[in-house]
């Protein structure tokens, strides 16, 4: 049985992704929630190697790093990547565009899913991020028909971008059409309804993510207990 070391499901993107995609796929595990900066919770350095989340167990294995853990389980189960090789290609390249770029969306909008934040503007390097973003979605959907970015099942390539339609959803963001509609269809997923029903529900509130928020954006609403 899997075990899945997770953060707050609030403001862990990263956490997000793993996560998400067993939930798709219907991989069984058990999650294990440990929030930021919180005492009385078991240190990170003690469940990973980089005592950071997310972090996946299994007997002996401990695999962490998001894109290492999507790996790992396509070694194990159908389904993590698409079947096609032209869709699995690009799904990859589109992953490990995640993985290592749009740095200004990272650091402009992280992820809070329990509020709603106006921007006080859109500096150029975001908004370089944002008609990336668009393009790409919309590519991933027009050339392999959708309504997921490589063809009619949510596969890993969702999964790495899971996190950045709850940044859509909290920061406004205005999309091409069919890249919208995307967004649209993840967060219609039931296991993002359920992270984002989960998140809303936690008291947690970790100091370096709110207090970055200000900087960038005026909060208009926190839907959070």
């Amino acid at each position: 049985m899997y075990t899945l070391y997770i953060g707050n499901k609030n403001y862990s993107s990263w956490s997000l992704r793993p996560w998400i995609l067993m939930t798709e796929l219907g991989i069984p595990f058990t999650e294990r929630l440990i929030p930021f900066n919180e005492p009385g919770y078991e240190p990170f350095a003690s469940i990973s190697p980089t005592a950071k989340v997310p972090c996946l167990h299994e007997g002996k294995d401990r695999v962490w790093d998001s894109l290492s853990i999507a790996e790992y389980l396509n070694e194990r189960h159908k389904g993590v990547w698409p079947e096609d090789a032209s869709a699995r290609a690009w799904a990859r390249s589109a992953a490990a565009e995640m993985h290592s770029g749009f740095g200004a969306v990272r650091e402009i909008c992280s992820m809070n899913c329990g509020v709603r934040i106006a921007l006080h503007s859109v500096p150029d390097n975001l908004k370089k991020d944002i008609d990336r973003l668009g393009a790409l979605w919309t590519e991933g959907v027009q050339r392999f028909g959708g309504p997921f970015l490589a063809g009619p099942k949510f596969t890993a390539v969702d999964a790495f971008y899971c996190p950045v339609a709850f940044r859509v959803q909290t920061y406004g963001v205005q999309l091409p059409p069919t890249a919208a509609r995307y967004v649209e269809t993840l967060l219609a997923t039931r296991g993002m309804k359920k992270w984002y029903d989960e998140a809303l529900q936690e008291v947690w509130r970790d100091l370096p993510h709110e207090e970055d928020t200000p900087k960038w954006g005026k909060v208009t609403q926190d839907l959070r207990k």
